[in-house]
């Protein structure tokens, strides 16, 4: 699990450093002040939950049983999708039906956080 949840997490990272400079840089004059923000929120959003997910893969390597922190991580990474994924669409294209699903975004990532706290919480050590 190590190796491939923290390497998707920094991918993940590196793409919310790229997305954040593009929108920083790029977005400015073309979209309104609001979609700007919407794309801002989404790079904050994908840069926490992909440092999350490496401090996730990290915790797998001191557990016993990691099978909830996969499906956390998973569930994380869906979430990050959905939820960022949409505000950016929204903010590039001015479709704010999009809107209506970032909050499934947003439950998969609180989802994911559960298992996380679940897997660890789970695993007592004698």
């Amino acid at each position: 699990m190590f190796r491939k949840y923290f390497s998707i997490g920094a991918i993940c990272a590196a793409l919310a450093i790229a997305l954040g400079a593009f929108g920083a840089h790029g977005l400015k004059e073309i979209v309104s002040e609001r979609m700007l923000q919407n794309f801002e929120t989404g790079v904050r959003y994908q840069m926490f939950n992909a440092l999350g997910l490496m401090l996730i893969a990290l915790a797998s390597t001191m557990v016993k049983n990691y099978k909830k922190l996969t499906t956390g991580a998973i569930l994380i990474i869906i979430g990050i999708i959905i939820f960022s994924g949409s505000l950016y669409i929204m903010a590039l294209t001015g479709k704010t039906i999009l809107g209506a699903i970032t909050p499934i975004g947003g439950v998969s990532l609180i989802a994911g956080w559960i298992f996380v706290v679940w897997g660890i919480a789970g695993n007592k050590e004698d």
